[in-house]
């Protein structure tokens, strides 16, 4: 499937490292033209040494006038975009700031219908908006309010603006733990005790890699029939009880 992706232009945003960047090693590998970004210029750098051939440019994609340069700027159609810019937001509700959780949201959604403005201009038929997103709204929780808001916003925008700028597609990917360094900072010294307990609880008995997601990726960009779909990736993990999820 992927073969079909050679001679395509691919914009990765968010692409200095974890999923991002392993969707960018993959299409490459599969032939295609690769442009990454990311807010930290030395990050970006160092991509880029990891991926002979990419593009690449340093700039943070919640910035409305950056974000629309830089397509503005582009020197060739665009065949396909991937997000995996931004993290999530957590914290329990004595913790929260009403004001940031407000904005999280909202930098989501915001970042969505500004993608859907500024791709399908400059999209050839086909082309496709993947946008990470998470599993936070199968099992609440207390700490997740706000990236289970997010997730469930994400998921209605997706369905809607797919029927407004086919046949450029828009596809979500809705990932439990994947194992990257976001991961790593995230858990700390916890990192290896939630690696081995997903292995012992997850039907598939193994961690998710960046891999895995980039794998779906890249399917989701060649299967010109996949619109408005949310693609749950993350090993059964939503299968077990809330108690051990």
């Amino acid at each position: 499937m992927t073969e079909s992706l050679a001679g395509q232009n691919i914009v990765v945003l968010g692409g200095t490292a974890g999923i991002g960047l392993a969707v960018a090693r993959q299409a490459l590998e599969a032939g295609a033209a690769v442009t990454v970004t990311g807010r930290d210029a030395a990050r970006l750098s160092g991509a880029l040494d990891a991926l002979p051939g990419a593009k690449g440019q340093a700039f943070d994609a919640d910035d409305p006038e950056a974000l629309a340069d830089f397509f503005a700027a582009l020197d060739r159609p665009v065949d396909h975009v991937f997000v995996s810019a931004g993290g999530p937001y957590y914290g329990h509700l004595a913790d929260l700031d009403p004001r940031q959780a407000g904005e999280a949201i909202g930098k989501s959604l915001e970042l969505m219908i500004r993608l859907a403005q500024l791709v399908p201009p400059l999209s050839r038929p086909g082309g496709s908006i993947t946008l990470m997103s998470g599993t936070g709204s199968k099992h609440p929780a207390p700490g997740l309010t706000v990236i289970g808001a997010t997730v469930a916003s994400r998921t209605a925008a997706a369905a809607n603006l797919a029927l407004e700028i086919g046949p450029v597609r828009m596809n979500l990917i809705a990932a439990g733990f994947v194992d990257t360094p976001l991961s790593a900072r995230l858990l700390g010294d916890g990192l290896d005790a939630r690696r081995r307990q997903l292995r012992e609880t997850l039907p598939v008995h193994r961690v998710i890699e960046a891999s895995d997601v980039a794998d779906l990726a890249l399917h989701l960009m060649a299967n010109t029939a996949v619109t408005g779909v949310v693609y749950d990736l993350d090993g059964g993990q939503q299968l077990l009880p809330a108690v051990e999820a």
